[in-house]
């Protein structure tokens, strides 16, 4: 089927802790939809035949819990009203950015997701209705080719969203094509977190996820594109996430990802959207990893010298590294119960430092979750503090083989290659009680190889 997915460059308001009226709110919100309806439009005519827009496209960010009132549809949770807004707009009042969307849907006759602020008032007898007598959430819906509102989803795991109520349970949404068959959704945060994006994707066997994002790329492990392509590897689905453009916040990185190709937009220079169209297979059966190739264990080599241990901060964490000297070798680092091993191979030596570091523990900064991870990096400079750095090129061409003793089936396999691109490892599965990735020859120098486990039991 045809995809695409559209990078926006939100127009945001000046002050957004400014309280200001409907009208006001309305304007604005009607500068970004008349580009989201360019868009549209141009994706149509290639062909697509769904696309999905980021997270806080339309209304934007940083606002008060009262500032982004006015900036707020009702939409109704409940799936017993058939509601087309283009067809019947006078059923709800404030819903005008519903209308829109749905117009869009209806006149290019494409499947549409877009996400939005939305209201629903609550009585003071609901225990978790907030004191203002309303809930307020940030929300992705989805129209059909006809313009037929046919999934709300409500974002679960709030990232400093404090305008914002989280949902009392978590919504499982999905909706119908006759293209590709079910689609699932879910928004930006809620990516790391087993509700409700594990149990979704697991519950309803699904292959097909809509994803709007709005990102803040934290190099070397949580880059935007990087994440989204090892998700829908590890799921073995396909995802379609668009993210916000906004380089200064360090918010870029979309794509369309299938297991086994990626078409991806990552730019921290320019300034605009980007819509990606592309044709992809709908997954039907599951891609099963070759596991032939056997696994060198790291032979334990009593009389040589091993590398030195250090100690080092990366995505917050403190990482246990092990430098990865020489044309080849095989060094391994353990923390807790987690032990990582490396065998690898440089084609030409440059005067580049990698290391091989291990983190089995809590991550808790901007936001609490467990984390397992070995993870491949090349440091910032040639010192050992350096390394964990961001750094977005690398000239380093390297064969691996990866693994580790992971004790979560769910294992991200990260792979970042020079200018923040992507690469795809030749073989990855379990063997042994170890998880393992391997690739011979990276296409351009080494940024990230890291097989990236989330413990969600342990959170």
């Amino acid at each position: 089927y045809v995809a695409a997915v559209y990078e926006h460059e939100s127009i945001l308001s000046p002050n957004p802790t400014a309280l200001v009226d409907r009208q006001s709110a309305l304007e604005l919100m009607g500068r970004n939809l008349d580009i989201y309806e360019e868009q549209v439009v141009a994706a149509a005519r290639q062909g697509a035949q769904i696309i999905v827009f980021p997270e806080d496209g339309i209304h934007g960010f940083n606002f008060t819990r009262s500032s982004i009132y006015p900036y707020l549809d009702f939409v109704l949770h409940s799936h017993s009203v058939e509601w087309n807004p283009c067809r019947e707009p006078y059923l709800f009042n404030d819903t005008e950015v519903l209308q829109r969307l749905s117009c869009m849907a209806l006149k290019n006759k494409i499947f549409l997701v877009a996400n939005l602020g939305t209201k629903q008032p609550c009585e003071h007898t609901d225990p978790h209705c907030p004191s203002d007598g309303r809930y307020q959430f940030n929300t992705n819906v989805a129209f059909n080719d006809d313009g037929m509102l046919v999934a709300t989803y409500r974002k679960h795991n709030l990232y400093f969203e404090y305008a914002f109520d989280t949902p009392p349970e978590p919504d499982y949404k999905l909706f119908d094509t006759p293209f590709a068959g079910k689609f699932g959704m879910f928004t930006c945060f809620d990516i790391l977190f087993f509700e409700p994006a594990v149990n979704l994707i697991r519950q309803y066997n699904l292959k097909q996820v809509v994803y709007p994002t709005a990102w803040m790329n934290q190099l070397p492990l949580l880059s935007a594109v990087e994440f989204q392509q090892a998700f829908a590897t590890a799921f073995n689905i396909n995802i379609l996430a668009a993210n916000i453009h906004h380089p200064t916040l360090g918010m870029t990185g979309s794509g369309i990802y299938t297991p086994v190709k990626s078409y991806i937009y990552h730019n921290m220079e320019g300034s605009g959207g980007k819509l990606i169209v592309a044709e992809i297979p709908v997954i039907t059966t599951d891609y099963k990893t070759n596991l032939e190739k056997t696994l060198s264990r790291a032979s334990e080599k009593g009389n040589e010298q091993l590398p030195p241990l250090f100690y080092a901060e990366m995505m917050y964490d403190n990482f246990t590294f092990v430098p990865v000297w020489g044309e080849k070798g095989e060094v391994q680092v353990c923390a807790n119960t987690l032990c990582c091993y490396l065998n690898y191979r440089r084609a030409l030596l440059t005067d580049e430092l990698y290391a091989l570091g291990v983190f089995d523990g809590l991550h808790t900064v901007h936001g609490t979750y467990y984390v397992q991870a070995c993870a491949l990096v090349k440091c910032g400079g040639l010192s050992f503090s350096t390394c964990g750095q961001e750094v977005t090129d690398a000239t380093a061409l390297i064969d691996f083989q990866l693994w580790g003793n992971l004790s979560t089936p769910y294992i991200f396999p990260l792979l970042l290659t020079s200018g923040i691109t992507l690469d795809f490892a030749d073989h990855m599965g379990w063997k042994n009680s170890h998880y393992f990735m391997s690739k011979n020859r990276t296409s351009s120098g080494l940024l990230t190889a890291a097989l990236y486990g989330r413990w969600y039991e342990k959170d």
